[in-house]
C-alpha cells in the first residue's frame, strides 16, 4: 500500500465523504470547532499567512440574515443545518506576518505592501485552509456542505467589513435522511497528472 494513512481514515476524509445536503438537529459544539479549528491550523500556506477567517452563524437572527443572500436552493439547507460557517479572506493579514513568519518579518512590507497583491495571496490561501477546513470538519466525523452559491457582496455587508472577503457558506452538522446525491464521477490518474 502507497499510502500510510489507515484506510478507514482515507475513507472518512476522502472516499466515503460526501458534501451533505440535510442535517440531522444535533448541536454541532464549540469545543469540536475548536478541535477542527487547531487541527487544520496546521496545513501549510505561503508565508504562513493564514488569512482564513470563520465567521459561526448560531443566532436564529443572523441565520434569518444569512439565508435571504443565499440561492434559492441553499436557503432550506442552511436555515436547518446545525451550524453554518462562513469562510472569507483577511485582505489585511500581512499585519499578522511579523509574527507568523518571524525569520523573514520584512516579507509584510516587502511582498505585500500593495493591496491588489495581498487580495491575490490572500484568496488563494484562504481558499486551500478552507479546503483543509473541510476536510478538518470530516476529521471531526461531521459532514460539510460548502457553497458559493450567494449574493457575496450581501454577505460582506451583511457580516464582513471591506477587508474581508467572502469564499463560501458552508453548513456543518451529522447528515440527516437523504442527505447525498449520487456520487459524480472524478478525472482518472492519466487525465490529470502529466510527467516530463
Amino acid at each position: 500500500m502507497s499510502l500510510v494513512l489507515d484506510p478507514a481514515a482515507q475513507d472518512l476524509l476522502f472516499r466515503e465523504a460526501r458534501t451533505a445536503n440535510t442535517f440531522t438537529d444535533e448541536p454541532v459544539t464549540e469545543e469540536q470547532v475548536q478541535a477542527i479549528y487547531d487541527l487544520v491550523k496546521y496545513g501549510p500556506t505561503a508565508f504562513n499567512q493564514s488569512p482564513l477567517r470563520i465567521t459561526l452563524v448560531r443566532s436564529a437572527e443572523a441565520r434569518e440574515r444569512l439565508v435571504k443572500h443565499l440561492a434559492e436552493g441553499n436557503q432550506a439547507k442552511t436555515a436547518a443545518a446545525p451550524l453554518v460557517a462562513i469562510l472569507s479572506a483577511d485582505n489585511e493579514f500581512h499585519e499578522e506576518l511579523p509574527t507568523l513568519f518571524p525569520h523573514f518579518p520584512q516579507a509584510k512590507d516587502v511582498f505585500f505592501s500593495e493591496r491588489p497583491a495581498r487580495e491575490g495571496a490572500a484568496a488563494l490561501n484562504a481558499a486551500l485552509q478552507a479546503a483543509y477546513f473541510i476536510v478538518g470538519v470530516r476529521a471531526a466525523g461531521l459532514a460539510a456542505g460548502p457553497m458559493t452559491g450567494f449574493d457575496f457582496e450581501g454577505v460582506r455587508k451583511e457580516f464582513l467589513d471591506d477587508d474581508h472577503t467572502p469564499l463560501m457558506v458552508v453548513n456543518i452538522g451529522r447528515p440527516g435522511p437523504d442527505a447525498w446525491y449520487p456520487r459524480s464521477p472524478r478525472l482518472a490518474y492519466e487525465d490529470v497528472v502529466t510527467t516530463v
